[in-house]
């Protein structure tokens, strides 16, 4: 990972079961001041498709350091499954879900290049998708072979159903928000993060500009989404 946002790194304190100081693809810490427009697919330019041999492979979706997260349970969590599954019809995405943790240096450890890299994960510090706060799925946009699992995922639209299975049997269905772009060198850990009245999803992967100096996109896609 680049160490863009490390600098800037801090600790965030959550309660209940919700994910407030870290996750998934966020990188840096920092306060948004408007929000930003909601962004389309990545664009072309950017696609690890067209680069060059010579150029560097995109970096997972969390190219910066993340905050380590802190939970703090005050009251019970909702009893449900684990999720093994993630489907946006809307935008034709569908992945089953790893179950990722945290890396050695304390960042949210992502799919290395491999059988797993175009398969998206929930984050297993983040709420379970059900439980009351923001459950975390993450997912790689491209790489060098081309688009990767949440390729499209800037292009959700409000109102837009995502559906998490779980190991039950059972499925939960959230409604999208709002999209968001964020530079990852100040992206807005607690807008993200903060614990919330009810069970909602983050849905992250990486957007804007890809900097070919560095090998990284330059911002983070996140889509905000409640349960129906």
């Amino acid at each position: 990972m680049a160490t863009g946002g490390a600098r800037r790194r801090r600790a965030w304190s959550v309660t209940a079961v919700a994910l407030l100081a870290g996750g998934a693809t966020a990188v840096a810490v920092g306060f948004a001041t408007q929000t930003p427009s909601p962004p389309g697919p990545p664009v072309q330019a950017a696609s690890a498709a067209v680069l060059s041999s010579a150029t560097p492979a995109p970096a997972s979706p969390s190219a910066a350091a993340l905050p380590a997260p802190t939970t703090r349970p005050t009251h019970p969590a909702k009893p449900v499954a684990l999720p093994t599954e993630v489907t946006i019809p809307s935008v034709g995405i569908s992945s089953t879900l790893r179950h990722v943790r945290l890396a050695k240096d304390g960042t949210i450890a992502v799919a290395s290049p491999g059988k797993n890299y175009d398969q998206a994960g929930w984050y297993t510090g983040s709420p379970r998708p059900g439980q009351v706060g923001p459950a975390v799925i993450e997912g790689h946009v491209d790489s060098v072979h081309g688009p990767s699992v949440f390729y499209r995922l800037g292009a959700v639209k409000k109102g837009a159903a995502v559906h998490v299975k779980r190991s039950d049997g059972t499925t939960v269905t959230f409604v999208v928000d709002r999209v968001a772009s964020y530079p990852k060198d100040d992206f807005p850990v607690e807008t993200v993060y903060r614990n919330t009245a009810g069970p909602e999803l983050r849905l992250i992967t990486c957007g804007g500009a890809f900097d070919r100096r560095i090998g990284h996109y330059v911002d983070n896609t996140v889509v905000f989404a409640h349960e129906r």
